[in-house]
């Protein structure tokens, strides 16, 4: 599968995940986990704006719209198109190095390079938390945000539109992987949160 095709796909699934959270489970915690993964997200811009040369004239955190407001990259093209899509690489580097140190090792993330095994993957990240321990707790909780953490915004999407169009027609074996367990990474998170949805729902039903 193409490079193009993945950042579309991480995207559709982080605006699902976030749509869920936003519509059905607009909780103080929920909405507090919200601002670690825009926290994650808007610092993955932030450095590769250090990284590239761009210079960043706001950067904004706890607000409707988390944005980090920047000038052009000293790299042309290439140097946006980092920028854009660096929440995808931050965002999962945060889950691992939180998964591996703090943890320890709680999920196994296997690398497939095959699209077919997506859900397989996608429940045996979930099949592997024990909810009765805390740091099966905190993955759920790091999950949930996923979608906020990694998904690039529409607007992140904007931004390159012209260099997707491209990313459309290459094809990277790594990438590809990478792309596979971040993509089943949001897919767990949705998983998690549509019977956590359909629980609070029966219970409202039940306190009427």
């Amino acid at each position: 599968m193409s490079i193009g095709i993945i950042i579309i796909l991480i995207t559709i699934f982080g605006y699902f995940s976030n749509l869920l959270n936003n519509k059905y489970l607009n909780y103080k915690i929920v909405r507090i986990l919200y601002f670690l993964g825009a926290f994650i997200h808007e610092s993955s811009h932030a450095i590769m704006c250090i990284f590239t040369g761009a210079k960043i004239e706001k950067m904004e955190i706890f607000s409707a719209q988390p944005k980090v407001v920047h000038r052009k990259s000293k790299i042309p093209i290439i140097g946006q198109m980092l920028i854009s899509l660096a929440p995808i690489a931050g965002g999962f580097l945060f889950i691992f190095l939180i998964n591996k140190f703090v943890l320890n090792n709680l999920i196994t993330i296997e690398s497939s390079s095959n699209w077919k095994e997506i859900f397989k993957i996608s429940f045996n990240f979930i099949s592997q938390i024990n909810l009765l321990s805390w740091q099966g707790i905190v993955f759920v909780l790091l999950l949930l945000n996923s979608g906020a953490m990694m998904g690039p915004s529409f607007q992140d999407i904007k931004n390159i539109w012209p260099a997707l169009l491209v990313l459309l027609f290459v094809k990277w074996s790594l990438i590809n992987s990478l792309g596979i367990i971040i993509i089943c990474l949001i897919i767990a998170n949705i998983l998690i949160q549509i019977p956590i949805i359909i629980i609070l729902k029966i219970l409202r039903k039940a306190t009427i």
